[in-house]
C-alpha cells in the first residue's frame, strides 16, 4: 500500500509518497518520492492579504503533476494540508474551489492545533523519559509542544514564522507571548532538551556536520548564524549551494529557534528530520490501514 501527504507551507509545497511496510509488528514508512516546490504563498499573503493570480496558476499546475505522480504510483490514499498563508489568505476559500472543480482535489486547511497534533503523531515516538520543548518553526506559525515522559501536556501555536520574521511582520506583543509562553511551560516543567523540525533547522543540523541522533548545541546554531550573517546572498547560493527560498528564510528561522531555546534555557537540540508530511502519512493510514485491520477481522469472524 502506497499513501501520500501533501503539505501546503507557506514558503514551499511539499508531496511525499511512502510504502508501508510491515515488520516486526512495526509500521515503517519508506519513501518512494519526495517533491518540494517553492511557492512562497507566504510573500504574498503577509503583505497583500491574498494569493496572486501568477502564484495560483503555478500551484494548480504543481499539484495536477502530483496527481499525476500518485496515479503513476498507484497511491492508496493521499490528504492535503495547508497551514498558516492559506488560513490567513482572503481569497483561500475560492482557490480552495477551484482547484476542487478542476482536478478534483480537497485541500484541508488546518488550525496550528491540528498542525501540532499531526506532528505529534510522529515525536512522541522518538522521545526519551527527559523532559522536552518541541519547537517547528514553519514560513507562517512556530508550534510549541511540551512532553514530559514522552506525553505532551501543553501546546500552543504562534502565527509566527520565518517569512513572516523577514517580511517584518514581527508583532512585539506577540513575541512578547511567545516568550512568556515558552518561558512559563518550559521552566515549570523542568524541561531540559529542545526538539527541532522544519526545513531550516534541519539545513542548519545538515551543515553544523552532526550525526543522525546526536544532539546540536545553541552554541553551534549560534556560529552558523553567525556565518550565514557574514554572507551576501550570492554567497549564500554559490558557496553553501543553498536553495534561493532557503538562503533568504534560514536566519530568521534560526533567530526563532534561539530566542526560544534561550527562554526555556535550553542548551542542546535534537533534530529528527520529521515534521507535518510524516504526522499525514501517519493520520492517513491509521483512518484507512487500522479500519481495513478491523474489516478484514470482522469478515473471518462471520
Amino acid at each position: 500500500m502506497k499513501l501520500a501527504a501533501i503539505d501546503i507551507g507557506s514558503n514551499a509545497v511539499r508531496c511525499q509518497i511512502s510504502s508501508v511496510l510491515h515488520y516486526n509488528e512495526r509500521n515503517i514508512f519508506k519513501r518512494v518520492e519526495y517533491l518540494r516546490y517553492p511557492i512562497k504563498f507566504g510573500e504574498d499573503v503577509f503583505t497583500t492579504g491574498i494569493i496572486s493570480k501568477a502564484k495560483e496558476e503555478r500551484f494548480t499546475k504543481f499539484l495536477h503533476a502530483l496527481k499525476l505522480l500518485m496515479e503513476v504510483h498507484d497511491v492508496s490514499h493521499y490528504m492535503i494540508c495547508a497551514t498558516s498563508a492559506m488560513r490567513q489568505a482572503h481569497n483561500a476559500a475560492e482557490i480552495i474551489k477551484r482547484v476542487k472543480a478542476k482536478l478534483d482535489m480537497q485541500i484541508n486547511v488546518i488550525d496550528g492545533q491540528t498542525e501540532a497534533e499531526l506532528i505529534n503523531k510522529v515525536i512522541f515516538n522518538l522521545l526519551d523519559e527527559k523532559n522536552y520543548l518541541h519547537i517547528d518553526v514553519g514560513g507562517g506559525s512556530t508550534e510549541f509542544n511540551v512532553y514530559v515522559n514522552q506525553e505532551k501536556i501543553a501546546s500552543q501555536s504562534f502565527e509566527m514564522g520565518s517569512i513572516r520574521y523577514q517580511v517584518g511582520s514581527k508583532n512585539d506583543e506577540l513575541w512578547m507571548s511567545m516568550k512568556q509562553w515558552v518561558k512559563e511551560n518550559a521552566r515549570k516543567n523542568h524541561v531540559t532538551r529542545a526538539v527541532g523540525t522544519g526545513g531550516n533547522i534541519n539545513k542548519i543540523y545538515e551543515m553544523a556536520g552532526k550525526m543522525a541522533g546526536k544532539p546540536i548545541f545553541r552554541k553551534q546554531i549560534e556560529e552558523i548564524v553567525v556565518q550565514l550573517e557574514s554572507m551576501t546572498m550570492e554567497e549564500r547560493l554559490t558557496v553553501l549551494l543553498l536553495n534561493p527560498d532557503r538562503a533568504d528564510v534560514i536566519v530568521p528561522a534560526a533567530r526563532i529557534y534561539l530566542s526560544a531555546m534561550k527562554w526555556g534555557r535550553i542548551e542542546s537540540m535534537l533534530v529528527p528530520t520529521v515534521g507535518l508530511k510524516d504526522g499525514i502519512l501517519q493520520a492517513l493510514y491509521e483512518t484507512h490501514y487500522t479500519k481495513s485491520i478491523q474489516i478484514t477481522a470482522d469478515f473471518e469472524n462471520k
